[in-house]
Order: C-alpha cells, then structure tokens, then sequence
C-alpha cells in the first residue's frame, strides 16, 4: 500500500500555493529484465541504497537519465529505426535515438546487460566489461563510441516500449521515464552486485507484488504498477505481444489539497490513489 512520503505535503502546499515552480522533468528511460524460470517469468529488480538522493530503498528497475551526447551522434544501430521509435514513443528523432541509448546504457552499467551485438542476428558474447562499464557511468565515453570501438551495434529490436510516466510536479527531482521491457539474451547474466544498490533480486511479478503489499518492499507507483501489468504473462517469450498494443500516454500524479486533506492521484491507477489529513 502507497503511504505519503514525509517530503511531500510541504511541497505539495508550497507547489499549490505558487511558492516554488515545478522543477522540469529530465528524459530518463528504465528496462524491465524478464527471465524465464520454472514458476514463470521472473523480473530483474534492485534495491537501491538508502543514501541515494532519488528513491532511497526502493525497489527499481536498471535505468537512469538521457546523455545529451545520444541525441546528436547515433551509434551503430540494428533494428527499428530511431524514425520508427520517434513514432512510437510519440517524440522527434533525436529524442527517441537519445532515449533508446539510454536504455541500453543503464541496462549495461546497472545490470551488465548488454543489448547489442556484431550485427543484427547475433549477440555479444559472455566476457568481462568491468572497464568498460566504469567508463560509461563516469561519462568518460558516449554508448556510441563504445559500440563503435568494440565493433558493435545496438539492438533495438530486444526492446519493447511499456509504458511513460512522470514524476509528479510538487517533486524535488523529476524524471520523464519511457519504461522498457526485455528478455534476458541467452547466454548473459544479469549482476548479482550493483554499485548504486545494496540487493538484486529475481522475482515473479506475483511474489514481488505480494512483498510491496505486505510492507516488504517499498516501490514507487510506476514499478509496481508495471509489475501487476506483467501478472498475465505465463513465459517471459510472450513479452512482445503484450507489449506491442500498448499506449505510451505519459502518466502523472497530481495533488488535490484541501485544508489539511490532502490526496494524490494517477489518472487510470486508482489503486494508487494516496488520500489523508496531513497538517502543517
């Protein structure tokens, strides 16, 4: 069950009342890994560490910001074109080039997953990219370069766009977030430690679903929103599918306040509805 963050109702007032301006939303994009397993369809997810400034101990998905660097050079690429993903994702070219780099970036530095291959068939092999990985989350190099020093290309076809959410204005960070979804590549392992987290998991939807309800893991409303969304799915092969008919309307949280009642609601996720009496 979604509790009020402690931050919140002073933002939500002085938002409301005009004292602060929304902070604007930083293009971000998230990848939901699914693996098969003897129970079903297991989700990659981890814990971030409780000194991070952004959802401390919450239970996530690998992702992160958009390089600027991404929207003006495009990597060596296989799959939809970024022309086909601009129209996918409902933005212009260099936008969706810079928001599939940055799915496949975060999916490699957090998850040591990589998406792409030597060419359009074909993945990369299992091997040790410790360096390399370091480099990109120093910004140190472009994912366009390191795909084009190592000879390879991204694949974007292993990609299927899930869902857009935004983080709610009266936030102190906000993030525009295109969610992904990808099946594990044969032959690569997700890792098992995660500089930014303090625990990985393996998880089906229901379990994990289950743990938020039971006050075990906290998640923010896109996560386990998309969770529950996944509960249909009986083999982690049937993603595509799923995936192919959805509808990418951004989604926001917006805060009613009256008195000290305050409720914040996602328009379509009422479950996720937050309502209560919070005095200054």
């Amino acid at each position: 069950m979604l509790e009020m963050p402690p931050s919140w109702p002073a933002r939500i007032r002085a938002v409301a009342a005009g004292e602060i301006a929304p902070v604007p939303p930083r293009p971000s994009a998230t990848v939901v890994l699914l693996r098969e397993a003897a129970a079903g369809p297991e989700v990659y997810l981890l814990r971030r560490r409780t000194t991070m400034a952004f959802a401390g101990g919450m239970y996530a998905y690998p992702g992160g910001g958009v390089d600027p660097r991404d929207r003006e050079v495009r990597p060596p690429w296989a799959g939809p074109s970024p022309a086909e993903w601009a129209e996918r994702l409902g933005v212009d070219e260099p936008t969706a080039c810079a928001v599939l780099c940055a799915a496949v970036r975060e999916t490699f530095e957090e998850a040591g997953v990589l998406l792409a291959g030597p060419d359009a068939r074909t993945l990369v092999g299992p091997r040790d990219w410790a360096a390399e990985r370091g480099a990109l989350e120093r910004h140190e190099v472009s994912l366009a370069e390191f795909l084009a020093e190592h000879r390879l290309v991204l694949r974007s076809d292993l990609l299927a766009a899930w869902a857009r959410w935004v983080t709610p204005e009266f936030e102190e960070r906000r993030f525009d977030t295109w969610f992904f979804a990808a099946v594990l590549p044969s032959g690569q392992a997700a890792a098992d430690t995660v500089g930014e987290a303090d625990r990985v998991a393996w998880l089906t939807p229901a379990a994990a679903v289950a743990g938020f309800e039971a006050g075990e893991f906290g998640m923010l409303p896109p996560t386990v929103t998309v969770l529950r969304e996944l509960l249909p799915l009986r083999a982690a092969a049937e993603l595509p599918g799923a995936a192919a008919g959805r509808k990418l309307v951004p989604v926001l949280g917006r805060a009613v306040v009256s008195g000290d009642r305050m409720t914040v609601r996602w328009s379509g996720y009422d479950e996720l509805t937050i309502d209560g009496v919070f005095p200054a």
